[in-house]
């Protein structure tokens, strides 16, 4: 049976490889973007399946109006995929104002909001998915990337307590968390103006690995879409999806970093209750 799915940032990458995996198979897609123009060919080969709108995830007025559209113009939505977004590069006292706005208005605030946006419909209509598209980086972090992981932390934990409360609704979510994928994230980051005080730290090196290419990218964009749809599909998806053995295995010692951090300090946490 075919689907209804909501894709935010469809233009390239994992969202642009879902589209027209899903066009494909003979689901229909409500696209957004925020470059029109961009799927003008997916869009004269698939024709009523394919709905693309434009949208902005800074615009929270537009987050609403958009959604309006999806859910009156194809009536049912049953996947909606929050995976717009993108990488703020540099240690945290290299970034400007603007830029941390900017990073969080879009990838943790507009999440927030199209996620808000969506659950009405998908609650009148008995029920639904939502993909949240994340990051090994909301589980583990990286030098340079502080901005990012605040961002992914943040939305992690946003839909951990959010998918407690719509489950009753028949709303589920899944946290897909690939590694280091070849897409064009790497082309896409913003930079701050890198400061020569952080040319011989961990910032400076791992700057220098995403220069030279050493940055190791061991992820597949077409196996990584593969394995979304696959859990999107699926009847009882997890909650969290890692994809890549570099996002298995980093965060898979990033969380046993933390328990034994966590069981050393056993005695002090229980001293702290009242008696």
């Amino acid at each position: 049976m075919s689907k209804t799915w909501l894709i935010t940032g469809a233009s390239s990458g994992l969202g642009r490889l879902m589209t027209e995996r899903l066009l494909a198979r003979g689901d229909r897609v409500v696209a957004t973007l925020r470059r029109e123009g961009v799927l003008d060919e997916l869009q004269q080969a698939h024709g009523e399946r394919l709905l693309v709108l434009k949208l902005d995830l800074t615009d929270v007025a537009g987050i609403r109006e958009v959604t309006r559209q999806a859910f009156e113009r194809m009536g049912r939505i049953d996947v909606v995929v929050s995976n717009a977004g993108y990488g703020l590069f540099g240690a945290a006292e290299e970034l400007s104002d603007e830029q941390i706005d900017h990073q969080i208005a879009t990838n943790l605030t507009g999440s927030i909001q199209l996620i808000r946006a969506v659950l009405p419909y998908l609650r009148d209509q008995g029920g639904g998915r939502i993909v949240q598209v994340s990051s090994e980086g909301g589980q583990k972090a990286y030098p340079n990337f502080s901005l990012y992981h605040a961002t992914k932390w943040g939305i992690e934990g946003f839909v951990e307590s959010t998918a407690q409360d719509v489950s009753p609704f028949g709303i589920d979510f899944i946290i897909v968390e690939p590694g280091p994928t070849a897409t064009d994230f790497a082309t896409g980051l913003v930079r701050g103006t890198p400061m020569a005080v952080y040319d011989a730290t961990p910032a400076g090196d791992v700057r220098r690995a995403v220069a030279d290419g050493s940055f190791e990218i061991k992820g597949d964009a077409e196996r990584t879409v593969e394995a979304m749809i696959a859990a999107a599909d699926a009847a009882q998806p997890p909650l969290r999806l890692a994809l890549g053995s570099s996002a298995y295995t980093g965060i898979k010692q990033a969380l046993e970093a933390r328990l034994q951090m966590l069981e050393a300090q056993r005695d002090v946490a229980f001293a702290a209750d009242a008696d």
